[in-house]
Order: structure tokens, then C-alpha cells, then sequence
């Protein structure tokens, strides 16, 4: 073979590989410092809420495009742009979120409550999943977990109270965060960190 026919043979492989590895080790262009809340009811479990934090980096770029009257803040109007062209799309990922109900998938179809504040260049959202779960005297279990699969998005756990109990008088409960050494995700390289809820009616 000659030297220029193995050439064109082997620069699409050196290409194809270039482009598998830089998608495989690609860094996330945002990182989100996540907070929940485990909502009760006097049923049980109502839904979680959840707090988004943004980096200063990824809340400048939306800022720039969302703060249209550059005032630092959002209005309520430009809150519902900003939810309809970058925060309704997260549908089409579970809005980031991978809950099971005793070990079954309840798969996030829509949220509710969407806010988003800028406050001194910082970016946060906050939305409630409902998720109903009747209290029993048996312990029920709830598993959450936050990650983006693409990577795209790091999503961290506050350092400060990272899982917040509301309203669960009435109910024993407990909770943890637990890394999950049986599911990965990005590639196989990451274990998801999750949020373990279990209560129990009070007798």
C-alpha cells in the first residue's frame, strides 16, 4: 500500500478517535450546587423541592441573555422567557431528577412552582416535584437522585444542609446521602449520589 493511501486510510480513524475521546472526557459547562426539600403533607410525602444554585460563570451567561433590562435582577416577565427557552426543556431529562418509590422508577413528567432570581451576578431556580407517598406504619423508602446524564451539568450537593425536612410532624423520618455503586451513568465513569427518605406513620 502506498505511504498516501495509508494515510487517508488511518487520518479518519486518528479523527473518529479524536472526537470519541474529547466526548467521553469532556468537563461540564455548568456546575449546580443542588439543595432539597422533602415536602409532607398530612398524607404523607407531598414532593420535593428543589434549589439551584448556578455557578457565576453559566448565571453571567444567563443573565445576558434573560436580564434584558440589564437592572441585575429578573421581572416576572423575563422570568416566563427565561422558563420557556431554558428551563421547560429539561422535560425531555427528568428535569435532572432519577427518583424510585420502593426501587421502582417514577419517572418526573412536569413540575410546578418555577422561580429564578439574580441576586449580585448569582443565579438560582427553585421547582416542586410532586410526588405523592401515603405514610403507612410500614417504612416507605424514597431514593432521589440529581445528575445530569450528558455531564453537561455537574450537579453537587450543598455542603450546608443539603436535605431539608418540612413539615413532617406526625411522621418519623429519616434520611442520608448514599452513593449508589450499582447504577452509573456518563459513559459507565459515575455513580449517582442519592438522597435516601425513609419514614413511617407514628404510632
Amino acid at each position: 500500500m502506498k505511504p498516501n493511501s495509508v494515510i487517508r486510510h488511518i487520518l479518519p480513524m486518528v479523527w473518529l478517535f479524536a472526537l470519541l475521546a474529547s466526548d467521553v472526557f469532556a468537563h461540564p459547562h455548568a456546575f449546580i450546587v443542588d439543595r432539597m426539600t422533602i415536602v409532607f403533607d398530612d398524607q404523607g410525602m407531598a414532593g420535593i423541592r428543589i434549589q439551584w444554585n448556578f455557578d457565576e460563570f453559566f448565571s453571567g451567561m444567563l443573565a445576558e441573555d434573560y436580564d434584558r433590562d440589564h437592572d441585575g435582577r429578573f421581572s416576572p416577565e423575563e422570568v416566563a422567557v427565561l422558563k420557556k427557552e431554558a428551563f421547560d426543556n429539561l422535560a425531555e431529562y427528568g428535569y435532572f431528577s432519577h427518583i424510585k418509590i420502593a426501587g421502582k422508577p417514577f419517572p418526573v413528567k412536569f413540575v410546578k412552582n418555577f422561580e429564578a432570581v439574580l441576586e449580585q451576578g448569582k443565579m438560582a431556580y427553585s421547582f416542586f416535584i410532586p410526588c405523592h407517598v401515603k405514610a403507612t406504619d410500614r417504612i416507605k423508602e424514597i431514593r432521589i437522585a440529581q445528575y445530569d446524564t450528558t455531564y453537561y451539568s455537574a450537579i453537587l450537593y450543598s455542603e450546608s444542609k443539603p436535605i431539608v425536612i418540612e413539615n413532617a410532624d406526625g411522621f418519623e423520618v429519616t434520611h442520608k446521602l448514599a452513593e449508589n455503586p450499582d447504577e452509573t451513568y456518563y459513559f459507565e465513569m459515575l455513580h449517582p449520589v442519592e438522597a435516601v427518605i425513609r419514614f413511617r406513620k407514628v404510632s
